[in-house]
């Protein structure tokens, strides 16, 4: 019996959550921020690719060609 009122719990708790309630246009603003965006900074993502060219010895390897093997 507990594992059904488990069972029957989680199932309510999981369909409560599916309100899809859509932006209001005075919340759009705040999606807007430059914080809020998913690519993040140019700047910090050349520095991040700088970084990570550096320890693995390779360029190219996060865009579509490319690799540290030279066999573009």
């Amino acid at each position: 019996m507990s594992a059904r009122l488990l069972t029957a719990c989680a199932v309510l708790a999981g369909l409560s959550g599916c309100a899809v309630k859509p932006v209001q246009p005075w919340e759009k603003g705040e999606l807007a921020r430059t914080d809020m965006l998913i690519q993040g900074d140019s700047l910090e993502t050349r520095f991040d690719e700088h970084i990570y060219a550096s320890k693995e010895a390779a360029s190219g390897g996060s865009a579509v060609g490319g690799g540290g093997c030279g066999c573009n």
